[in-house]
């Protein structure tokens, strides 16, 4: 499959950044270039462009932070006893504005805002361009990316801080904090664009932001905000996707970008691996791993396993269950070995179930550290979820319509399908089932949690703070050399 390869690039008096090309792109003196002669050709649009995925690569996004925290949360995820010391408070809701794991993801993703603001600062330069080097469609879908890239930053930022500093363009001075509704307005207008610009996945490179993506993502901006009839908009025109036959090859390496795949954090450890653990935050170097299988794995460090709570959620016979955990007796390594009791040991007893999903156990018998399964961030049955969930609580929304959309999902698994009679309130009781079964593991239910207003319910017992622990707190780096937010300005209860 083609990925995206990045490579370090320097540009003068700006950011430093990182390029990115396709394989078969090569950049002619990379470290030579400054902000004066970039822009020139079609390579160096592509490369800057390029630069602006590096970020969801780093460990504080995909590569390692991201999944802990938001597993942690929803409490899908419960730790074993050698979790290490900053991952705990996510788990029991004791984080502060030091964790380092907050730090790291507001700085990967304000750097990948720079870096999509270096691009379109120079939209006109682009623009500039004759049709020979760079035709007007070409131009277009760069921008689109750019655009794109900049509202999925923004929008892994709201929900964990709320209201943020907006910037739309390269600056060294820090802003202060906007409504989070002004942010998703942002979001919103360059999902847009995005989505009027970006070529389609039937004819875009594998693992570039497409058309569909950006409609994917202007629906769940909306359904977020409560703005249902524009959110069902939106995901009506996610077209020319259909589920997997088989639900585990949504998470297999060989198996990417396939007919359920909307979009995907890509990751290829043969274009080398070598700055993975120097990668918080920068996006710099060649980090093509993430440690989601180590970590979580069984056989590896097993420093996670699925929680009781998310284990007895699955209905008898469904087939989901089985292709999201291993068990005492679930075949590994292409069906030459079997999983025993000992094989979920801790320090702590042994554990129901390990994780299956993002694990490459289906092929080898260790994790080696190392993984190139990409995260498939967006999947067309999470869109059929969301979908139903739009026809459900619209005006005048058809709740047999809903349901069939559930049942779309259900089928695959084997389950029984719901009955079309159910009541607008049992369609939301099967939403909320649904969707922690069907996306277990995938960093979302905690954000379902939390828009639903269930948490003082669903997260009972764990620490959750009502009025605090929904938002992370700003981190202190940024208090301390921010002049526009100070500590004062922390979201509540930090």
């Amino acid at each position: 499959m083609k990925k995206i390869k990045y490579i370090f690039v320097v540009l003068s008096g700006i950011l430093a950044i990182n390029s990115c090309d396709t394989k078969d792109l090569e950049l002619t003196n990379p470290n030579a270039l400054s902000p004066e002669t970039f822009f020139k050709t079609k390579n160096q649009v592509q490369s800057a462009v390029n630069a602006c995925y590096a970020n969801l690569q780093t460990r504080g996004l995909y590569a390692r932070h991201i999944f802990f925290a938001l597993d942690l949360m929803s409490q899908e995820a419960k730790g074993n006893p050698q979790l290490e010391g900053n991952k705990v408070p996510f788990s029991n809701f004791t984080f502060d504005a030091s964790s380092d794991i907050i730090q790291y993801f507001w700085e990967t993703c304000f750097l990948g805002i720079s870096k999509t603001n270096f691009v379109l600062d120079n939209e006109e330069k682009i623009q500039a361009l004759p049709n020979s080097i760079l035709t007007q469609e070409q131009k277009n879908k760069f921008l689109g990316e750019a655009h794109f890239l900049r509202a999925y930053y923004y929008f892994l930022l709201v929900p964990r801080f709320g209201d943020l500093p907006i910037y739309t363009t390269q600056t060294t001075e820090g802003k202060a904090r906007s409504s989070k509704e002004e942010v998703y307005k942002l979001i919103e207008a360059d999902l847009d664009f995005a989505s009027k610009n970006l070529l389609s996945k039937t004819v875009e490179d594998k693992g570039r932001a497409t058309k569909e993506a950006a409609f994917a993502y202007l629906g769940k901006a909306l359904l977020y905000q409560k703005k249902y009839d524009e959110a069902l908009a939106a995901f009506n025109k996610v077209t020319g996707f259909t589920l997997e036959t088989n639900f585990y090859n949504n998470f297999m390496d060989e198996t990417e970008h396939g007919p359920e795949s909307i979009f995907e954090i890509e990751y290829d450890e043969t274009l080398g691996v070598g700055d993975k653990w120097g990668s918080d935050t920068a996006g710099d170097g060649v980090a093509e791993s993430t440690l989601r299988g180590q970590e979580y794995g069984n056989l590896g460090w097993f420093n996670v396993y699925p929680s009781d709570n998310l284990l007895d959620e699955y209905e008898a016979g469904d087939k989901r269950f089985g292709e999201t955990f291993y068990v005492p007796g679930s075949k590994y390594n292409k069906g030459a070995n079997t999983m025993t009791a000992a094989n979920f040991t801790s320090s702590a007893g042994i554990r129901r179930a390990g994780w299956k999903k993002y694990q490459n156990y289906y092929k080898r018998t260790d994790e080696n550290l190392d993984s190139s399964i990409n995260f498939k961030v967006m999947r067309y049955s999470d869109v059929l979820l969301m979908k139903a969930e739009c026809e459900s609580l619209r005006a005048g929304g058809v709740q047999s319509t809903a349901i069939g959309y559930i049942n779309e999902v259900r089928f695959r698994a084997d389950v029984p399908l719901l009955a079309t009679t159910l009541t607008k309130d049992q369609v939301f009781t099967a939403l909320v089932h649904e969707r922690k079964v069907e996306l277990a593991g995938e960093q979302v239910r905690f954000d379902d949690i939390i828009r639903w207003g269930i948490a003082n319910t669903a997260l009972a017992g764990t620490g959750f703070q009502a009025g605090k622990s929904e938002l992370w707190p700003i981190p202190n780096r940024e208090t301390s050399s921010n002049p526009n937010i100070k500590p004062s300005d922390n979201n509540p209860g930090y």
